[in-house]
């Protein structure tokens, strides 16, 4: 973990209080912190940093609950790789690179921050533009394939071709990549370690309809944008399933209910405002949808279609 982090992050469990962590760090290289111990002032809770990797989760079932287990599996992360990287590869994805999200982000800013970062396609994309960026998920997996890319700038993974065939892909970052101001650590997308206003730029994909609290995750992606000047790139497919979340909490997919109706309309209310739930109130600058490809096997292919929300404030 850089030391540059050390200044935003807060304790998790003891929100909406923000108590700054204390860092002990027994293993220190080139100003990455591999081995410490992260202490809440507070309610003198741990949290550790191993191998180059901060574990900032205050709940640990967060991360076994609602089927988070599956993001652990290296097949997933293969599927993840390959829907973010694609591109990279001479596959047609969809998902990212300059004529998917990353044409969405601004061009530049001091930090920028995505949740749900999955192999950190989005993060790196943000790290080319600001001077630093960090991307968070609760999957362990993604978040050590994201710092091996970071690290390295190229790995190895293999998909099923067709039945218990496989396929090799050879990823390689472009060299012009600013990857060193990139980070990756494991956090809650619904209680962030990053104190409030730490970030011109916010991203959360493909994640609201995931977690089991949807409107406290819109509330974080808030709280730790800044006030003035940032921007925040939201989009979803709205796949609503009492799998994640009880149907109550939806922001959409209901005729009843708090939010009934249509969830990018439910979001892009209280983005501007709606309740005072979200303040300052957003700008929608730009909205839309975006059609992305998860692979199964090479005559197999998920194809999601995602709507989007640029605000500005």
């Amino acid at each position: 973990m850089k030391r540059i982090l050390l200044p935003h992050l807060i304790c998790p469990a003891c929100l909406p209080k923000e108590y700054p962590l204390r860092a002990s760090i027994t293993k220190e290289l080139d100003d990455e912190i591999e081995t410490g111990l992260l202490t809440c002032p507070g309610c003198k809770q741990g949290f550790p940093v191993q191998d180059g990797i901060a574990n900032l989760v205050s709940n640990p079932d967060s991360a076994t609950s609602g089927g988070q287990w599956r993001y652990e599996e290296q097949e997933m992360t293969a599927r993840y790789l390959w829907s973010q990287y694609g591109d990279l590869l001479g596959e047609q994805t969809g998902d990212t690179g300059e004529s998917g999200w990353a044409g969405l982000l601004v061009q530049n800013g001091a930090a920028a921050f995505e949740a749900g970062c999955a192999v950190g396609r989005l993060t790196f994309e943000m790290a080319n533009r600001f001077e630093f960026s960090v991307g968070c998920d609760l999957s362990s997996s993604f978040i050590k394939t994201a710092r091996r890319l970071a690290r390295n700038s190229r790995l190895s993974f293999s998909l099923p071709l067709e039945g218990k065939l496989t396929e090799s892909f050879n990823l390689q970052l472009p060299a012009s990549w600013q990857t060193g101001n990139a980070e990756f650590i494991v956090a809650d997308a619904l209680r962030l370690p990053f104190a409030a206003n730490s970030f011109d730029q916010v991203v959360s994909l493909n994640l609201l309809d995931r977690v089991s609290y949807p409107l406290a995750h819109l509330y974080e992606m808030n709280r730790v944008a800044g006030n003035q000047n940032s921007s925040f790139l939201f989009a979803d497919p709205f796949s609503w399933s009492t799998s994640a979340a009880p149907e109550e909490r939806w922001l959409g997919g209901t005729s009843t209910g708090p939010y009934p109706g249509r969830g990018l309309d439910n979001v892009r209310a209280l983005l501007e405002g709606k309740s005072k739930v979200l303040l300052p109130a957003w700008k929608i600058t730009r909205s839309g949808s975006r059609a992305w490809r998860m692979r199964t096997h090479r005559n197999h292919y998920e194809v999601i279609n995602s709507d989007y929300l640029m605000a500005t404030r």
